[in-house]
């Protein structure tokens, strides 16, 4: 019910046996099809903290409730629902911050990036536990990007929307993000929120006028939350390959430890590995996502975060198919590189790091 409930991106809601009566021959194939929940890594159970995936008892629990009938029950044995804020997957923020005006998405066309500006006016500087992205035309949104910038009246141009200053995003399937406890993130003093936009249209026209809720430490943290960047924008995607290959290095400057890893690809993207490469010689597989798909962009939690030595580079390896196979390929006689629109292509990750406070915090040096 993360996603199914009312106010949430699903298309319907699954919060009582009359929501969920109606969808059952959808359940059941979704389930033992396990394209529901949605997960994109074939690593083992328990690598990875937010891992949504059904166990074959619990499919099969499913499947024969909805082969006998789909029988009500007692409803007295039913857990209790949760106490979730409407609209918000963090729970109810102390503060949101919005856009100051509505940005009107047309019904076609193409919508080059925004960069919209959302005064925060903060007199010092405050540390966040937990933040949210929710756009109110999430069907008209590619990827919101959310970073800070120095306040100004000066119109906003593009930024750094990863790195230090980097707050979170959202995309198809990415709710809000809350830190585990005793980490925080800085938001400082005077400085605004800068939203990097992707509108894409659908045909219909709609307003959105997104926020951004934070949820603010009650104590100094122990541990404080970065965000780093391996990419590789330089790659020609040949017309009518299928398995092109496109790699990307980062180097860790200093010991620390990695608590997530977030790929990102378009609608040509295959599959992603992420290979720790150590200082000793050794080497670890931190991730593979055999089975990249564009409309669940997930981010990876580990269940327990991994210390990364001085001196490891971390490997990105990702393929994509651009030929006529791929049933989502725009244009498969076209060569494709790096573009900021879907019918182009992309190749980073995101990876988010927790330091002690009082150590300088170093992200990872790219390599291309």
């Amino acid at each position: 019910i993360e996603c199914h409930r009312a106010t949430m991106f699903a298309p319907m809601s699954l919060t009582s046996y009359e929501d969920a009566r109606p969808w059952l021959r959808s359940i059941k194939r979704r389930v033992t099809e396990r394209t529901m929940p949605p997960w994109g890594s074939d690593m083992p159970h328990g690598v990875f903290q937010n891992d949504p995936r059904l166990t074959e008892q619990e499919i099969q629990t499913v499947v024969s409730w909805i082969d006998g009938g789909a029988p009500k029950g007692d409803m007295a044995d039913m857990p209790k629902m949760p106490t979730l804020a409407e609209g918000w997957t963090i729970g109810k923020p102390d503060e949101v911050y919005a856009m100051t005006e509505d940005f009107n998405v047309p019904a076609a066309g193409t919508i080059e990036y925004k960069y919209i500006r959302i005064p925060v006016n903060l007199p010092e500087d405050r540390w966040y536990t937990a933040v949210e992205v929710k756009p109110s035309a999430r069907a008209h949104i590619h990827h919101i990007i959310a970073y800070t910038e120095p306040s100004s009246d000066k119109p906003t141009r593009p930024g750094n929307t990863f790195g230090p200053t980097n707050i979170t995003g959202v995309s198809p399937n990415k709710p809000g993000l809350v830190f585990e406890p005793g980490v925080a993130k800085l938001l400082r003093a005077g400085h605004d929120i800068i939203l990097q936009m992707h509108y894409t249209t659908n045909g219909t026209e709609a307003v959105d006028r997104t926020q951004v809720g934070l949820i603010f430490a009650k104590e100094p943290p122990k541990q404080i939350h970065v965000t780093g960047l391996a990419v590789q924008p330089r790659f020609v995607i040949a017309a009518g390959d299928p398995n092109a290959e496109v790699k990307a290095v980062a180097e860790i400057r200093q010991d620390t430890v990695m608590t997530s890893l977030t790929p990102h690809m378009h609608v040509r993207g295959k599959d992603m590995l992420y290979t720790a490469l150590y200082p000793d010689g050794t080497s670890e597989v931190l991730l593979h996502v055999p089975k990249y798909d564009f409309n669940w962009q997930i981010t990876y939690e580990l269940a327990q975060p991994k210390r990364l030595p001085k001196g490891t580079k971390i490997e990105v390896v990702a393929h994509y198919d651009n030929s006529p196979g791929n049933k989502f390929n725009p244009d498969p006689t076209k060569d494709v590189s790096w573009g900021d629109q879907t019918w182009e292509e992309m190749m980073y990750t995101s990876i988010t790091f927790s330091f002690a406070p009082t150590t300088t915090t170093a992200a990872p040096q790219q390599q291309r």
